[in-house]
């Protein structure tokens, strides 16, 4: 035992890394042929309290659930991107799974078969509204904790229509303040763009571990934006030069379904 930490810290460390480890004997065999859930919950502000506490009592059926590779759980930030402000009444859960075993797109019977009926109960019991997107990865690179999500040599043409681009990444801490003075200047300008359709900032530790989800009409709108915006060019430019992140990750993927509630 480390003496140098109270019992209760000590559980929650030792939890945290099983979960991790569990994440990644589940999910290391398998980088293609993924399909992805993404659950936003807005809850009303007096259930802010219970809010909080799922994020703690969601891991146990989440951890024990050998149907996913992977899974994380999240809270959010203001304005819809990276935000220093959180947004204490909304939540996410982005879990992946295999394609190839549960090909199914009723998300009522995904969501039963991936979250259980726990989560489902809680997020009915408090009032939360659920917006939910199934998604398949299907270009991108770098890591999450480690694990990539999709095959490198796998060349998969972008899809028509809408797509969806996850941005993640870990911020070194001492590149935490050149982080945040340069977010507002890319969040500004992402609702203003042609072809935006939604977005929100997610995250797994405040400050640190970072995420943007977006929603584009068309591949094309995306990259307008992506590479061609100027201010989003010059943070590019910078995270490398600087190194910014520890890890990072940006990934693309078709929507199979979204918008209905559950």
């Amino acid at each position: 035992m480390n003496q140098g930490l109270p019992l209760g810290q000590e559980y929650i460390n030792n939890l945290n890394k099983s979960i991790r480890i569990n994440q990644l004997k589940h999910s290391l065999s398998t980088t293609e042929n993924l399909r992805s859930l993404l659950l936003i919950s807005r809850y009303p502000s007096r259930f802010i309290p219970f809010a909080f506490l799922s994020m703690a009592f969601f891991h146990f059926p989440l951890f024990l659930n050998r149907k996913l590779k992977f899974y994380k759980l999240m809270g959010s930030g203001r304005n819809g991107t990276f935000d220093i402000m959180p947004d204490f009444n909304q939540w996410a859960i982005m879990v992946f799974f295999e394609a190839d075993k549960y090909p199914e797109k009723d998300i009522n019977h995904l969501s039963k078969l991936m979250l259980g009926k726990f989560i489902l109960g809680w997020w009915k019991f408090f009032k939360a509204d659920t917006r939910f997107f199934l998604l398949e990865p299907y270009a991108g690179h770098g890591t999450w904790d480690g694990q990539s999500f999709v095959d490198p040599k796998n060349k998969i043409a972008d899809p028509e229509g809408k797509i969806a681009v996850l941005t993640r990444a870990t911020i070194r801490l001492s590149r935490l303040q050149h982080f945040w003075k340069a977010v507002p200047k890319t969040a500004d300008q992402l609702e203003a763009n042609k072809g935006f359709v939604y977005s929100v900032g997610i995250g797994e530790i405040p400050f640190i571990k970072q995420a943007t989800f977006s929603v584009w009409e068309s591949i094309e709108d995306m990259k307008a934006f992506a590479y061609k915006k100027m201010a989003h060019q010059d943070v590019i430019r910078r995270t490398r030069k600087e190194s910014w992140y520890s890890e990072e990750m940006f990934l693309r993927f078709k929507i199979i379904r979204e918008n209905e509630a559950l």
